[in-house]
């Protein structure tokens, strides 16, 4: 298959190797599991048990709005439950540092397993070819499945798009372009069938006729293992792509295969297609097949500060500290710790924070790894310009950020920006680029919620004005029927009058 060029990209040293040949390994329990209840875009679920509840593994503890397990509609809220990671007792409801730079807190819930792993009542498995489209899509609803190349965005509701737009391609994203990483490219060698089972019925849901798993040419291993698995299915086939950051991003993918740009502001849906992480694929086969919620996923820990980097199957709300503690702990202190990869991942600095459904690696990394070099001004070079993989002007937005010149930005492509670090990794100046279109980001959903507050208060004072206007009208109209009630008996006692005279004459 030919592929289309793709401006921009960087090409930064993997060190893949670290991880790339230790097979995915369990983890033991944990002495307590700490269950965020926002691990995905959208609104944030609220938990149903209390403090002291026994649960069973894949129990349900946390729903995020009613309704929204009911799934297979178009009204399928952007939002995803949480499930029970193992068996055990509830122990606490509590607000926890997050898995964010920010340090700020977020409602979770507390596990103490009870080392049993039991398995609670799950739902009857479903026929992918007999369950109709509303039903495959609910029990994915159900299951909690989000993307899990990083993206967190509930699957359901992208799925849901096949009922406004007209579908005809599933690419299925293994080109795992974030150095350090690869949780993808082990579960593509060692779980590939099911992976490809997962994929068939995310075929079936969309009704595409065509799948292409798009996989980085140095990724011979994975490709073999999932062309293995695909044998003679039809429609369905593995390309590779340049081993290039950032490949995997979904619309520079949907560009290097077909050509075709996403719109700004659009989606992949409305050029008839949807992206789809080899890692959900996998969630969806266990989730359809047996009834299984997503309550694991594979991490990769590694980094030069990583005694014996590795691939681990993680319950979700693992506290990361336990995680390094199965790696043999620090090799030496880390310069950097970050969750996800080195140029798009979030630094943190808590052992205590828990690994969620966005987590796809544990990064710690030494003083030689971080890129060195103090934040200098920008010397206008331009070497950013064409590192920048969506056509952008990064040294320019970096300006009017910089100078809360906040539409201007807007107007010159922040919001096409997908923060993927390039500019940053080529600038001689060392200067955190995507810290300010982060920032940029950010002031601009502020001005659009206060934008939106304004008008909410608006809409509001205009119906309190038209409250005050029809009640002034009520009032007057029963005032004038009262006026035309007064003389109307006025009127008859007068015609009673005369006519009681016109008697007496």
């Amino acid at each position: 298959m030919a592929l289309f060029e793709v401006a921009g990209g960087v090409h930064p040293k993997d060190h893949k190797e670290l991880s790339a040949y230790r097979a995915i390994l369990g983890v033991p329990l944990p002495a307590e599991l700490c269950l965020p209840m926002h691990q995905h875009i959208g609104m944030a679920a609220k938990p149903l048990v209390q403090v002291g509840d026994l649960v069973s593994k894949g129990q349900l503890i946390g729903l995020c709005a009613k309704g929204c397990l009911e799934g297979g509609g178009s009204n399928t809220a952007i939002t995803a439950p949480v499930h029970a990671s193992t068996s055990g007792r509830i122990t606490g409801i509590e607000m926890q540092r997050a898995p964010h730079p920010s340090g700020l807190s977020e409602i979770m819930v507390m596990l103490e397993p009870d080392g049993a792993d039991v398995w609670g009542e799950l739902p009857a498995p479903l026929d992918p070819k007999t369950s109709s489209f509303a039903e495959l899509v609910a029990r994915i609803q159900q299951s909690g499945i989000v993307g899990l190349g990083g993206a967190m965005f509930p699957t359901a509701a992208k799925l849901e798009t096949r009922t406004r737009y007209d579908l005809h391609s599933l690419i299925i994203n293994g080109a795992e372009c974030e150095p350090y990483l690869t949780n993808d490219d082990r579960l593509m060698r060692e779980q590939a069938p099911k992976i490809v089972d997962g994929i068939s019925i995310l075929q079936h849901i969309l009704n595409v006729p065509e799948v292409i798993i798009a996989i980085e040419d140095r990724r011979e291993q994975a490709a073999e293992a999932m062309r293995a698995a695909i044998g003679l299915r039809e429609g369905m086939k593995v390309v590779l792509v340049p081993t290039r950051y950032p490949m995997g991003s979904e619309k520079h993918l949907i560009k290097a295969l077909t050509g075709q740009e996403v719109p700004a502001g659009s989606l992949p849906s409305a050029l008839g297609m949807i992206v789809n992480n080899v890692g959900t694929a996998h969630a969806i086969h266990k989730a359809v097949r047996y009834g299984q919620p997503l309550v694991s996923r594979i991490v990769t820990v590694s980094g030069g500060a990583i005694n014996n980097p590795g691939n681990f199957e993680v319950l979700l709300g693992t506290k990361i500290g336990h995680l390094v503690e199965l790696c043999g702990g620090f090799s030496q202190t880390p310069e950097q710790m970050l969750i996800g990869g080195p140029m798009m991942g979030v630094p943190f600095s808590d052992l205590e924070v828990p690994v969620t459904k966005g987590t796809t690696g544990i990064l710690a990394l030494t003083k030689t790894e971080v890129k060195p070099g103090i934040h200098r001004p920008c010397i206008r070079c331009g070497a950013c310009i064409p590192a920048c993989p969506c056509g952008l002007q990064p040294q320019d937005l970096f300006v009017l950020v910089s100078n809360e010149k906040i539409e201007p930005a807007l107007e010159a492509g922040l919001a096409d920006c997908i923060l993927c670090g390039a500019c940053a990794y080529v600038c001689p100046s060392h200067i955190p680029l995507v810290q300010f279109y982060h920032y940029g980001k950010g002031q601009a959903l502020l001005m659009r919620q206060e934008v939106a507050r304004a008008k909410r208060l608006k809409r509001l004072a205009d119906e309190r004005l038209l409250r005050a206007e029809e009640k002034a009208r009520q009032k007057k109209a029963k005032q004038e029927a009262r006026k035309q009630a007064i003389a109307a008996r006025k009127k008859a006692q007068e015609a009673q009058e005369a006519q009681e005279g016109e008697g007496k004459a």
